[in-house]
Protein backbone atom coordinates (compact mmCIF):
# COMPACT_ATOMS: atom_id res chain seq x y z
CA UNK A 1 0.00 0.00 0.00
CA UNK A 2 1.28 3.46 -0.56
CA UNK A 3 -0.21 6.66 -0.34
CA UNK A 4 -1.50 8.60 -3.36
CA UNK A 5 1.01 11.76 -2.80
CA UNK A 6 3.98 9.20 -2.56
CA UNK A 7 2.99 8.20 -5.75
CA UNK A 8 3.12 11.74 -6.94
CA UNK A 9 6.54 11.64 -6.69
CA UNK A 10 7.04 9.00 -9.15
CA UNK A 11 7.64 9.41 -12.97
CA UNK A 12 6.38 7.35 -15.85
CA UNK A 13 8.36 5.58 -18.38
CA UNK A 14 6.57 4.60 -21.51
CA UNK A 15 8.64 1.77 -23.72
CA UNK A 16 10.53 4.51 -25.36
CA UNK A 17 11.17 7.32 -22.99
CA UNK A 18 9.86 9.03 -20.17
CA UNK A 19 6.42 10.22 -20.52
CA UNK A 20 6.42 12.82 -17.23
CA UNK A 21 5.10 13.10 -13.40
CA UNK A 22 1.45 11.98 -11.72
CA UNK A 23 0.08 14.85 -11.09
CA UNK A 24 -3.50 13.58 -9.74
CA UNK A 25 -5.55 10.52 -10.05
CA UNK A 26 -9.09 10.23 -11.25
CA UNK A 27 -11.38 7.52 -8.60
CA UNK A 28 -14.35 5.85 -9.41
CA UNK A 29 -16.34 7.09 -6.44
CA UNK A 30 -18.99 3.83 -6.35
CA UNK A 31 -15.85 1.53 -6.51
CA UNK A 32 -13.15 4.14 -4.40
CA UNK A 33 -11.15 2.43 -7.42
CA UNK A 34 -8.43 4.83 -9.33
CA UNK A 35 -9.43 4.53 -13.06
CA UNK A 36 -6.29 6.81 -14.84
CA UNK A 37 -3.79 8.66 -13.35
CA UNK A 38 -3.62 12.00 -14.86
CA UNK A 39 0.08 12.95 -16.14
CA UNK A 40 1.87 16.02 -16.60
CA UNK A 41 4.12 15.46 -19.74
CA UNK A 42 6.08 18.69 -19.17
CA UNK A 43 6.01 19.72 -22.73
CA UNK A 44 6.66 17.34 -24.72
CA UNK A 45 3.42 16.78 -25.98
CA UNK A 46 1.33 19.92 -27.45
CA UNK A 47 -1.29 18.93 -24.90
CA UNK A 48 -0.13 19.11 -21.61
CA UNK A 49 -1.92 16.25 -19.25
CA UNK A 50 -2.44 12.76 -20.53
CA UNK A 51 -4.92 9.93 -18.95
CA UNK A 52 -2.94 6.79 -18.48
CA UNK A 53 -5.00 3.50 -16.86
CA UNK A 54 -3.39 1.45 -14.61
CA UNK A 55 -4.45 -1.35 -17.07
CA UNK A 56 -1.12 -0.31 -18.31
CA UNK A 57 1.03 0.17 -15.95
CA UNK A 58 4.38 -2.26 -15.30
CA UNK A 59 6.05 -2.59 -12.32
CA UNK A 60 7.33 0.53 -10.00
CA UNK A 61 10.49 1.21 -9.09
CA UNK A 62 10.26 2.75 -5.95
CA UNK A 63 14.49 2.75 -5.61
CA UNK A 64 14.58 5.35 -8.44
CA UNK A 65 10.98 6.19 -8.11
CA UNK A 66 9.96 5.37 -11.75
CA UNK A 67 6.72 3.82 -12.69
CA UNK A 68 7.11 1.90 -15.98
CA UNK A 69 3.79 1.85 -18.87
CA UNK A 70 3.65 -1.02 -21.14
CA UNK A 71 2.41 1.96 -24.09
CA UNK A 72 4.73 3.44 -26.63
CA UNK A 73 5.03 7.19 -26.77
CA UNK A 74 3.27 7.71 -29.72
CA UNK A 75 0.00 5.50 -28.83
CA UNK A 76 0.34 7.62 -25.70
CA UNK A 77 0.18 10.77 -27.99
CA UNK A 78 -2.46 9.29 -30.10
CA UNK A 79 -5.02 8.75 -27.32
CA UNK A 80 -7.82 11.06 -27.27
CA UNK A 81 -7.34 13.98 -25.32
CA UNK A 82 -8.81 15.14 -22.05
CA UNK A 83 -10.19 18.55 -20.63
CA UNK A 84 -9.71 18.66 -16.66
CA UNK A 85 -11.83 20.84 -16.42
CA UNK A 86 -15.13 19.10 -17.54
CA UNK A 87 -16.33 16.00 -16.18
CA UNK A 88 -15.35 12.51 -18.25
CA UNK A 89 -17.80 11.10 -20.00
CA UNK A 90 -18.45 7.12 -19.98
CA UNK A 91 -18.46 7.59 -23.81
CA UNK A 92 -14.85 8.97 -23.71
CA UNK A 93 -13.27 6.80 -21.50
CA UNK A 94 -14.78 3.93 -24.12
CA UNK A 95 -12.83 5.87 -26.61
CA UNK A 96 -9.82 5.77 -24.55
CA UNK A 97 -10.05 2.02 -24.20
CA UNK A 98 -10.90 1.30 -27.44
CA UNK A 99 -7.64 3.18 -29.02
CA UNK A 100 -5.60 0.53 -27.12
CA UNK A 101 -7.69 -2.19 -28.13
CA UNK A 102 -8.76 -2.98 -24.04
CA UNK A 103 -11.52 -3.90 -22.45
CA UNK A 104 -14.21 -1.69 -20.02
CA UNK A 105 -13.80 -1.82 -16.58
CA UNK A 106 -17.58 -0.97 -15.69
CA UNK A 107 -20.24 -3.95 -16.69
CA UNK A 108 -18.60 -7.15 -14.82
CA UNK A 109 -18.86 -8.31 -11.45
CA UNK A 110 -15.45 -7.84 -10.07
CA UNK A 111 -13.72 -4.14 -8.86
CA UNK A 112 -11.96 -4.51 -12.58
CA UNK A 113 -14.92 -5.87 -14.66
CA UNK A 114 -13.80 -9.05 -15.97
CA UNK A 115 -11.13 -9.71 -13.27
CA UNK A 116 -9.82 -8.44 -9.70
CA UNK A 117 -6.79 -6.52 -11.18
CA UNK A 118 -6.27 -4.31 -14.08
CA UNK A 119 -4.03 -6.07 -15.86
CA UNK A 120 -6.61 -8.33 -16.49
CA UNK A 121 -8.54 -6.22 -19.21
CA UNK A 122 -5.78 -6.28 -21.09
CA UNK A 123 -5.79 -9.71 -22.29
CA UNK A 124 -9.39 -8.82 -23.20
CA UNK A 125 -8.83 -7.10 -26.37
CA UNK A 126 -11.12 -5.29 -28.73
CA UNK A 127 -9.92 -4.46 -32.10
CA UNK A 128 -8.48 -1.04 -32.25
CA UNK A 129 -9.83 1.73 -33.14
CA UNK A 130 -13.75 -0.31 -32.56
CA UNK A 131 -16.78 1.66 -31.29
CA UNK A 132 -18.50 -1.02 -29.35
CA UNK A 133 -19.73 0.83 -26.37
CA UNK A 134 -23.35 2.65 -26.84
CA UNK A 135 -24.46 4.73 -24.23
CA UNK A 136 -27.69 3.69 -22.40
CA UNK A 137 -30.31 6.41 -20.77
CA UNK A 138 -28.42 8.15 -17.47
CA UNK A 139 -25.34 6.38 -18.51
CA UNK A 140 -23.63 8.82 -20.25
CA UNK A 141 -21.31 10.34 -17.39
CA UNK A 142 -18.92 7.70 -15.55
CA UNK A 143 -18.53 8.36 -11.92
CA UNK A 144 -14.72 9.95 -12.07
CA UNK A 145 -13.65 12.20 -9.36
CA UNK A 146 -10.59 13.98 -8.89
CA UNK A 147 -8.14 12.88 -5.85
CA UNK A 148 -6.88 16.77 -5.64
CA UNK A 149 -10.46 18.08 -5.43
CA UNK A 150 -11.33 15.63 -2.37
CA UNK A 151 -8.29 16.20 -0.66
CA UNK A 152 -9.33 18.59 2.31
CA UNK A 153 -12.80 17.18 2.48
CA UNK A 154 -14.28 17.63 5.72
CA UNK A 155 -14.94 14.67 8.15
CA UNK A 156 -18.39 14.82 9.19
CA UNK A 157 -19.35 11.80 12.11
CA UNK A 158 -22.67 11.14 13.29
CA UNK A 159 -22.29 13.80 15.75
CA UNK A 160 -20.30 16.47 14.57
CA UNK A 161 -17.08 17.45 12.24
CA UNK A 162 -14.13 15.80 13.11
CA UNK A 163 -11.27 16.56 10.56
CA UNK A 164 -10.46 16.31 7.33
CA UNK A 165 -9.20 14.20 4.23
CA UNK A 166 -5.38 14.44 3.98
CA UNK A 167 -4.65 11.66 1.89
CA UNK A 168 -5.38 8.34 0.17
CA UNK A 169 -4.10 5.12 0.34
CA UNK A 170 -3.86 3.11 -2.33
CA UNK A 171 -3.58 -0.73 -3.22
CA UNK A 172 -0.74 -1.22 -5.87
CA UNK A 173 -2.22 -4.45 -7.24
CA UNK A 174 -5.96 -3.62 -7.72
CA UNK A 175 -5.35 0.60 -7.10
CA UNK A 176 -8.49 0.64 -5.29
CA UNK A 177 -8.46 3.31 -2.35
CA UNK A 178 -8.58 1.03 0.93
CA UNK A 179 -8.13 3.95 3.06
CA UNK A 180 -8.65 7.83 3.70
CA UNK A 181 -6.07 9.27 5.94
CA UNK A 182 -7.59 11.75 7.98
CA UNK A 183 -6.11 14.15 9.70
CA UNK A 184 -7.91 15.13 13.02
CA UNK A 185 -5.06 17.65 14.43
CA UNK A 186 -7.42 20.22 14.61
CA UNK A 187 -9.76 18.41 16.93
CA UNK A 188 -6.87 15.80 18.82
CA UNK A 189 -4.02 16.83 18.62
CA UNK A 190 -1.18 15.02 16.83
CA UNK A 191 -2.87 12.07 16.12
CA UNK A 192 -3.78 10.55 12.00
CA UNK A 193 -6.50 7.90 12.07
CA UNK A 194 -7.67 5.96 8.50
CA UNK A 195 -11.23 5.61 7.95
CA UNK A 196 -12.37 3.00 4.94
CA UNK A 197 -13.90 4.39 2.39
CA UNK A 198 -17.03 1.75 2.57
CA UNK A 199 -17.67 3.19 6.00
CA UNK A 200 -18.78 6.36 4.44
CA UNK A 201 -22.36 6.93 3.84
CA UNK A 202 -22.25 10.10 1.97
CA UNK A 203 -20.28 12.04 0.09
CA UNK A 204 -21.57 15.46 -0.54
CA UNK A 205 -19.72 17.40 -3.27
CA UNK A 206 -21.36 20.49 -2.64
CA UNK A 207 -20.79 20.60 0.47
CA UNK A 208 -17.21 19.34 0.70
CA UNK A 209 -17.80 16.56 3.12
CA UNK A 210 -17.34 13.20 3.51
CA UNK A 211 -20.13 11.46 6.35
CA UNK A 212 -19.09 8.39 8.05
CA UNK A 213 -21.39 6.08 10.44
CA UNK A 214 -19.38 6.60 13.64
CA UNK A 215 -19.06 9.07 16.02
CA UNK A 216 -16.46 11.35 17.04
CA UNK A 217 -15.51 9.44 20.21
CA UNK A 218 -15.23 6.10 18.00
CA UNK A 219 -13.36 7.95 15.69
CA UNK A 220 -10.59 10.08 18.63
CA UNK A 221 -9.89 6.62 19.98
CA UNK A 222 -9.26 4.53 16.69
CA UNK A 223 -5.49 2.88 16.28
CA UNK A 224 -3.72 5.74 15.60
CA UNK A 225 -2.09 5.56 11.49
CA UNK A 226 1.56 6.87 11.61
CA UNK A 227 3.14 7.55 8.07
CA UNK A 228 6.39 6.44 8.69
CA UNK A 229 5.47 2.88 9.32
CA UNK A 230 4.04 0.84 6.62
CA UNK A 231 1.09 -0.61 6.71
CA UNK A 232 0.74 -4.32 7.36
CA UNK A 233 -2.17 -6.94 7.67
CA UNK A 234 -1.43 -6.35 11.81
CA UNK A 235 -2.44 -2.94 11.44
CA UNK A 236 -5.37 -3.37 9.43
CA UNK A 237 -6.63 -6.09 11.60
CA UNK A 238 -6.47 -4.45 14.77
CA UNK A 239 -8.48 -1.60 12.16
CA UNK A 240 -11.58 -3.74 11.27
CA UNK A 241 -11.94 -5.39 14.30
CA UNK A 242 -12.02 -2.37 16.58
CA UNK A 243 -14.36 -0.72 14.25
CA UNK A 244 -16.14 -3.92 14.20
CA UNK A 245 -16.52 -4.50 10.34
CA UNK A 246 -15.46 -7.57 8.35
CA UNK A 247 -11.92 -6.79 6.43
CA UNK A 248 -12.58 -6.21 2.48
CA UNK A 249 -9.48 -9.36 2.11
CA UNK A 250 -12.29 -11.61 3.36
CA UNK A 251 -15.01 -9.91 1.56
CA UNK A 252 -13.33 -10.36 -1.39
CA UNK A 253 -12.74 -13.85 -0.86
CA UNK A 254 -15.67 -14.74 -0.14
CA UNK A 255 -17.13 -12.71 -3.62
CA UNK A 256 -14.34 -14.74 -5.17
CA UNK A 257 -15.21 -18.10 -4.40
CA UNK A 258 -18.92 -17.35 -5.55
CA UNK A 259 -18.43 -16.03 -8.44
CA UNK A 260 -16.08 -19.22 -9.18
CA UNK A 261 -18.65 -21.36 -8.01
CA UNK A 262 -21.78 -19.74 -9.90
CA UNK A 263 -19.26 -19.84 -13.40
CA UNK A 264 -18.40 -23.55 -12.43
CA UNK A 265 -22.44 -24.64 -12.32
CA UNK A 266 -22.38 -22.72 -15.90
CA UNK A 267 -20.30 -24.82 -17.40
Amino acid sequence: MKSASRMQALTLHATDGEIGRVEEFYFDDETWTIRYLIVNTSGWLSRNLVLISPVFLGRTDWETKQLHVALTRKQIENSPAIDTHRPVSRQHEADYMNSFGAAYYWGGSYMWGVGAYPADLAGVAVPVGSSTFVAEPGSADSHLRSTAAVTGYGIQATDGAIGHVKDFIVDEDTWGIRYLEVDTRNWLPGKLVLIAPEWAEEISWSDATVSVGLPREAIKNAPEYLESIPIGRGYESQLHEYYGRLPYWVRETGRAHVEETRAARLR
